[in-house]
C-alpha cells in the first residue's frame, strides 16, 4: 500500500514530536529508536525511511523542542502588558508548572550536559540551534545597545536554564519554587537596572 506524500511527512512530525520529550525526558541515551517506534506502533525499520541515523533524528528532535521553548516564550509575550514583555520572558520560564514538565520543557535545562558528549557535527548543529533561539530572545532582553542585549541574553538564558535543571533536582515543588523564585527574583532585579 502506497501512502501519499503527506502521510510522509505527518509521521515524520510524529517521530519527531515524540522524541523531543523523550530526549528531553530520558536523554540521548535512554530513548531507544525500537521502543520509541514501538510506541508509536511503527516498525523500527521504519524509522530509516525517514531518518539516516539516531544522530538524525537527536538534532531535529532537540530543535524541535527550541521551537517549542520559543513558542511559550512567544505566547507570554503576547499576554504580557506592553513594557513588561521581559519580565513575563522569566515568569514563564522559572515557573513551576514548567520545571515539572521535564519532557515538554526547555531542551536546554534538559539535555544541555550532553550536547558536549555528543559527536561534533550533532554538537556543532544543537549549539546553531541554540545561538538562533538566543538571537531571537535578544529582541526582549534589557540593554543599551545590541552588543549588551546580546551578553545579557547569553547570561540569563544560561543562568535559567541551570535553575530551571538544578530545580528538577530537587523532590518536592515546595523546594523547586524556592530555587525558581530566588532566581527569578535576582534576574529580574539585575536586569532592571540594565
Amino acid at each position: 500500500m502506497r501512502y501519499p506524500a503527506e502521510h510522509k511527512q505527518q509521521t515524520r512530525d510524529r517521530i519527531v514530536r515524540a522524541a523531543a520529550r523523550r530526549f528531553r525526558g530520558r536523554g540521548s541515551e535512554g530513548a531507544a529508536i525500537g521502543g520509541l517506534m514501538r510506541d508509536l506502533r511503527l516498525t523500527h525499520g521504519g524509522f530509516y525511511r525517514h531518518f539516516a541515523s539516531k544522530d538524525d533524528l537527536y538534532v531535529e528532535a532537540f530543535e524541535r523542542a527550541l521551537e517549542e521553548a520559543r513558542g511559550r516564550m512567544e505566547d507570554a509575550v503576547r499576554h504580557a502588558a506592553p513594557g513588561h514583555e521581559f519580565e513575563a520572558i522569566v515568569d514563564s520560564y522559572l515557573d513551576l508548572e514548567h520545571c515539572d514538565d521535564v519532557e515538554g520543557g526547555c531542551p536546554v535545562a534538559a539535555l544541555a550536559t550532553e550536547i558536549r558528549r555528543q559527536p561534533t557535527k550533532v554538537r556543532n548543529k544543537m549549539l546553531q540551534a541554540v545561538r538562533r533561539h538566543v538571537v531571537r530572545l535578544e529582541r526582549y532582553i534589557p540593554g543599551a545597545n545590541e552588543r549588551e542585549r546580546r551578553r545579557n541574553t547569553i547570561a540569563l538564558f544560561s543562568g535559567m536554564s541551570g535553575t530551571l535543571a538544578i530545580a528538577r533536582a530537587f523532590p518536592s515543588g515546595e523546594l523547586r519554587k524556592t530555587v525558581l523564585d530566588a532566581a527569578k527574583t535576582l534576574y529580574l532585579q539585575a536586569f532592571a537596572k540594565s
